[in-house]
């Protein structure tokens, strides 16, 4: 079975056998080949499909079949559900997390709570997207009021996959409270994280994508 780091490799293979991976890359993934006998077996197979490929006479391919009416639909359809689904579960294994703290923990984040000067709120969720972003790369977020301060659902989106993503909000008098942090990963853009700092008195959100930080203000 293929490790979660080999999934990501396999995303450079073709670059590689086209020659196109950047040598930062390239050493990477040539060092990554030596351990992995799984990659090696798929490159080989690339590489002969690679090799062919200026043997092949365009004038003479076939017309491009057409997918049958609405598969695109469908397709859409059953990645919403997944990543309903997906949301559904990341938010179960957060109730049982905070189900079973400790009385410490609890009161620890209280104590968070009063210092960022929170209180319950019951406003509606504020919609936040990110401008100035490097071309190619989507930044957005969603905060909605909680009990215990906000729940935040962020998406990012044209970053490479593994990239750490860190969130915090700015609230009142210079207040910076994290909501999580989470690693992008190809087809998940979506996570949801929590912050004790409460949504009416925060004022901006920050994103730590790698070493870049993106502000938005609410």
């Amino acid at each position: 079975m293929k490790t979660e780091s080999c999934r990501e490799w396999r995303e450079s293979l073709g670059a590689y056998v086209l020659g196109q991976l950047a040598e930062a890359e390239r050493a990477g993934f040539e060092a990554h080949l030596e351990g992995c006998s799984e990659c090696r077996a798929e490159l080989a197979e690339l590489d002969s499909v690679a090799r062919a490929m200026p043997l092949a006479d365009p004038e003479r391919f076939a017309a491009p079949a057409q997918p049958p009416p609405g598969l695109g639909d469908r397709v859409a359809s059953t990645i919403a559900r997944e990543r309903r689904a997906a949301r559904r579960g990341r938010r179960l294994r957060l109730g049982l997390a905070l189900s079973g703290a400790t009385a410490a923990a609890a009161a620890a984040v209280l104590a968070i709570f009063v210092l960022a000067g929170g209180s319950p709120s019951s406003g509606p969720e504020q919609r936040v997207t990110f401008a100035s972003l490097p071309p190619g790369m989507e930044i957005a977020a969603t905060l909605e009021p909680r009990a215990y301060g906000t729940e935040v659902h962020m998406y990012v989106d044209g970053v490479r996959s593994g990239t750490l993503c860190r969130v915090i909000l700015r609230g009142l008098h210079g207040a910076r409270l994290p909501a999580g942090t989470f690693r992008y990963r190809y087809g998940e853009s979506e996570a949801v994280l929590s912050s004790a700092l409460d949504l009416s008195r925060t004022r901006a959100i920050v994103v730590h994508v790698g070493r870049r930080a993106f502000v938005a203000r609410l």
